[in-house]
């Protein structure tokens, strides 16, 4: 092996859309997406292209959130949450986006830290909690829990 220089590719803010009021705590790494009024993004935060962060929705350190997700308004997302879009379907890395899951989460869903997200739809007002992986959708409102995520209790 001989000594070479790396490529390098900066981390910082790139082609982002901003609302009013945001606040980025650095160092970030976000480009290509859409952040809503009133938005926090904590240190060492990945937000990749075509995300919509909405309306008064805080993403806490060290989360990651891959390209297809969509985030609705007041959500509060802990720290080290990480969302998933490509499922190894093939049992390796799938480098076509058309073939990646799309995630949504609803108005008012709180996730807990070091919860792994995969493509999946959360309704208005769920409670996904610390450490949980949610690998099918949640339609009812209520409070998630464990690996794979099951509801413990609902919510009115």
């Amino acid at each position: 092996m001989t000594l070479r220089a790396p490529k390098v590719i900066q981390a910082g803010i790139r082609d982002v859309r901003f609302g009013d009021h945001v606040t980025l705590v650095e160092p970030v790494n976000i480009y290509g997406c859409t952040l809503g009024d009133d938005c926090f993004v904590g240190p060492f935060v990945e937000i990749q292209k075509r995300v919509v962060v909405g309306q008064g929705t805080r993403i806490q350190s060290h989360t990651f959130i891959c390209e297809k997700v969509t985030l609705g308004k007041n959500c509060f997302i802990g720290h080290g949450v990480m969302f998933v879009n490509d499922l190894f379907k093939g049992g390796a890395p799938d480098p076509d986006p058309r073939s990646w899951g799309e995630t949504r989460i609803g108005d008012g869903v709180t996730i807990g830290s070091n919860a792994t997200i995969l493509p999946v739809q959360i309704c208005d007002g769920a409670v996904i909690g610390a450490g949980a992986v949610v690998t099918r959708d949640i339609k009812q409102r209520g409070i998630y829990a464990g690996n794979p995520a099951r509801l413990l209790r609902t919510l009115p």
